[in-house]
């Protein structure tokens, strides 16, 4: 395993972190990847409050298997559900005991997006918790995850001495949120940075257009899309690790093995070029920039927001036909419980919870009228009758 230097602690980290957000739905499954990845070298894992049962799921496998001092282990505060500053140690003090450990090596303040969010948990006195957590042993480095606009950045890294950040980054992402400049100036700052999203939410590994594809198979037919995405981060200088998640055993092997070689600065002048060719392809075709991270889930109304907007971004991606059918399978359009973009009632609640900013309402009405022509409700009545289902 190729191994970074965290300039704040002189901690070894892999380079490969392993991103616990979407976990196997097997346990046996999950324990055996998260085994097998510690016993190739990764040592960094990262979880979160919001991550549904993923936090019980590590803490009961680094118990289990006493590989806890093995591994830096990264989770975060859901500071988007905080009212008060009582509510920072609520929730820290759950995590302790889903983690089933005594302490957290790099703490997150989970999606901090903008300047006056902090103000506000700083009159909370999230400072002076933060010193006291440290004091005790119980965080070790504390940082912050980020969704926003790249200015509000930039504030956030000089509004308080933080000692590592989480950022979104791959190379459709160059001057999305943070981007490039942010990336540069927060490692300038001697600060640590982790990379999230280096796939885009799986779009870079299985939503390229055939064409991009064909693109990376002509340069080096061996590596997959996903390597290839991989390997345009790992590039970067600046970059201290990023997170992965994984949920197949391949996925994992093959992630370790890329992780072992992609060294900084180590992309060929070809290679470059070949990321600039299918970035220009893939930016002209992905017109939702969603990472299916559903954290705009549930919507009271039933909207299946994520699936739409892939399908959608499908249609441009792969063809209409594709994108359709996805939309169908992925929709609830041979179902009872129907999932469409079409359901949306615009109470805007998704939109407060999504870290991409995007405009949900607005985006769901592109999404119904590219893919809920009006021929498709009489024809989903008819399938439905030879399917034996009742009708609404």
């Amino acid at each position: 395993m190729q191994y970074r230097i965290d300039p704040k602690t002189g901690n070894k980290l892999s380079a490969l972190g392993f991103g616990c957000m979407r976990f196997p739905k097997s346990f046996e499954k999950t324990e055996e990847m998260i085994l097998h990845a510690i016993k190739q070298g990764v040592n960094y894992f990262d979880t979160a409050y919001l991550y549904s049962g993923s936090e019980e799921t590590l803490g009961k496998i680094l118990s289990k298997n006493n590989v806890r001092d093995q591994v830096y282990l990264a989770t975060k505060l859901p500071n988007m559900l905080c009212r008060s500053g009582s509510d920072f140690d609520k929730y820290f003090d759950r995590q302790l005991e889903r983690l089933k450990t005594d302490h957290i090596d790099y703490y997150l303040i989970h999606m901090l997006g903008d300047i006056n969010r902090w103000d506000t948990l700083c009159r909370w006195g999230i400072k002076e918790w933060i010193q006291t957590k440290k004091e005790s042993g119980q965080i070790k480095q504390i940082g912050f995850s980020f969704h926003g606009a790249q200015n509000q950045f930039m504030r956030l890294l000089d509004a308080y001495d933080w000692e590592f950040c989480l950022i979104q980054y791959n190379y459709s992402d160059k001057n999305y949120q943070a981007g490039v400049t942010g990336l540069k100036r927060a490692s300038e700052k001697g600060l640590p940075v982790f990379v999230m999203e280096p796939l885009l939410g799986g779009e870079l590994a299985n939503g390229l257009p055939q064409e991009a594809v064909n693109i990376f198979k002509r340069s080096n037919s061996k590596l997959s899309p996903a390597a290839w995405a991989l390997k345009w981060v790992w590039d970067q200088p600046e970059v201290t690790l990023l997170l992965s998640g994984m949920n197949e055993p391949e996925q994992l092997r093959e992630n370790i093995a890329i992780a072992e070689k992609t060294y900084p600065n180590s992309l060929t002048e070809k290679e470059h070029k070949t990321f600039e060719r299918v970035i220009e392809i893939f930016n002209a075709s992905y017109k939702i920039h969603c990472t299916s991270c559903n954290y705009c889930m549930p919507c009271p109304h039933h909207v299946n927001i994520p699936a739409c907007f892939s399908a959608y971004n499908t249609s441009f991606t792969m063809g209409k036909k594709a994108g359709m059918k996805n939309y169908l399978m992925s929709a609830g359009g041979m179902s009872r419980q129907k999932n469409f973009a079409s359901l949306c009632k615009k109470c805007g609640k998704c939109e407060l919870r999504c870290p991409q900013r995007i405009e949900i309402i607005k985006s769901l009405e592109l999404v119904s009228k590219r893919m809920e022509p009006l021929w498709l409700r009489p024809a989903l009545s008819v399938a439905r009758v030879f399917m034996g289902l009742k009708k609404e």
